[in-house]
């Protein structure tokens, strides 16, 4: 019996299709010198929520993770944007 669909493709051919199919997108930092190299600042938000989340196993509701989620990203944002002062701060 003849199987169906595509061959099976092993994770090194995968990722060659993957890479070759987003090459544009891969290699944006060779171009536009404002993309970074790496998506280290994205992980590391991440990576905050995750640790998060395993210390205190949740968030007691849902108003506290939107609340933390909130916080977190505008500290992240200026962290990323380099403002050093508070809006409110003059």
């Amino acid at each position: 019996m003849k199987k169906r669909g595509p061959c099976k493709r092993t994770k090194a051919q995968n990722l060659l299709r993957r890479l070759e199919d987003d090459e544009d997108s891969v290699l944006a930092f060779l171009h536009d010198f404002n993309v970074p190299f790496t998506n280290n600042l994205t992980e590391q938000d991440i990576r905050m929520l995750k640790v998060r989340l395993k210390v205190s196993g949740c968030f007691r509701t849902l108003e506290g993770a939107e609340k933390f989620t909130h916080i977190r990203g505008y500290l992240s944002t200026a962290r990323k944007n380099v403002t050093t002062q508070h809006p409110t701060q003059k």
